[in-house]
């Protein structure tokens, strides 16, 4: 399955995929050199494969590891690669391969865009969460201790090439972060994904290699719709964010890596569920079927205590806030989705009845 992304760069979503990267590379540059970034978990299991792939096609790389984990996604980690590709000779002619999650399509893709004022990027996602969002749409960047996220650049990759094979030795819990992404994905995309997502939930539970794929091209579809559309975040890329406000804050809350991140968007989605039908005017019907998929999906609610006065801080040092006060995209419907300024007041309250009850009284 081939998707174009703004009418610049394919999303290539096939099983078996990694074996023709080197080959790929070569259609969308014309690089005899390359940086391969990964990360210590899937270095050790796919690198190999990803070497011998752009040897063959007459590419030399570097592979260059970074330490699986959040942590990575910072200035430090940036620096430390900006000098490596220096130190290895690279120069203008060569393109950089991020072989792994969300964290190292992130660093690598801003780095990638740095590095002598930008060289091409190649994104080979290794996660569920990546495939299904994180590597289309040319957002990297870096955290800062005040929030994720908050340093970083526009910078759209020359190829996505998705293998949903390499799924296969994902531990659960990064299996089912990637589900909360692909549920979020079915919600704004419309009644038909939705429907078609509840349908499927035990089988993507049981990672059942044709539902895998369907969720991938579906999320990877939608994604790369909303980007084509909104290539920097201006208007209708927001959605994107649907679940996100909270999750974010959770996670700066709760120490970054404490949960993964599909669990706080989980979160974050039932929170904005809810918050639709206060003051959104959506139906708690289409709350309970939102929090029913969660349910299906096996995302049950973070076992933890939070402070609501904490998470609203977090919220309101978020980059998606306005003039201090908290922006929900929220949804009324599948495929219907509004951008909400909502009163502190009326944030505190709603994250009162949720930190006393995740469960809430939609399920």
């Amino acid at each position: 399955m081939n998707i174009d992304v703004c009418d610049s760069y394919r999303v290539i979503v096939e099983r078996g995929a990694l074996a023709r990267l080197g080959s790929e590379v070569r259609v969308v540059s014309g690089a005899v050199r390359c940086a391969l970034v990964t990360d210590t978990v899937v270095g050790p299991l796919l690198a190999a494969s990803a070497v011998d792939s752009l040897l063959a096609a007459g590419i030399g790389p570097v592979v260059i590891g970074v330490p699986a984990g959040e942590a990575s996604k910072s200035w430090e980690t940036a620096g430390r690669l900006l000098e490596e590709f220096s130190e290895a000779g690279l120069g203008r002619d060569a393109i950089v391969v991020a072989l792994g999650g969300g964290v190292v399509g992130d660093v690598a893709g801003f780095v990638a865009a740095t590095y002598l004022r930008g060289i091409p990027v190649v994104q080979v996602p290794t996660t569920l969460l990546a495939q299904a969002d994180s590597a289309i749409g040319g957002k990297t960047g870096v955290d800062l201790p005040r929030g994720k996220n908050l340093a970083g650049a526009f910078w759209q990759p020359a190829l996505v090439l998705s293998d949903p094979d390499v799924l296969a030795t994902l531990p659960e819990r990064e299996w089912l972060s990637g589900l909360a992404e692909v549920a979020k994905s079915a919600a704004l995309d419309g009644e038909d994904a939705f429907a078609t997502l509840e349908v499927d939930a035990a089988a993507l539970v049981a990672r059942d290699a044709d539902a895998t794929m369907g969720a991938v091209v579906m999320s990877a579809a939608l994604k790369a719709r909303v980007v084509s559309g909104d290539e920097r975040e201006a208007r209708e890329r927001e959605c994107l964010n649907y679940g996100h406000t909270l999750a974010h804050a959770l996670e700066r809350e709760l120490g970054y890596g404490t949960v993964s991140h599909g669990a706080a968007v989980a979160d974050g989605l039932r929170f904005a569920a809810r918050l639709a039908v206060d003051v959104a005017g959506a139906s708690p019907e289409w709350a309970r079927r939102q929090e029913a998929l969660l349910d299906a999906l096996g995302m049950s609610p973070i076992p933890a205590t939070c402070d609501p006065a904490g998470l609203l801080a977090a919220m309101k040092s978020d980059k998606k806030s306005r003039d201090g006060v908290v922006r929900f995209v929220l949804t009324t419907a599948p495929g219907s989705w509004t951008v909400v300024p909502v009163e502190d007041a009326v944030v505190s309250a709603a994250l009162a009845r949720w930190c006393h009850d995740p469960m809430g009284g939609t399920s």
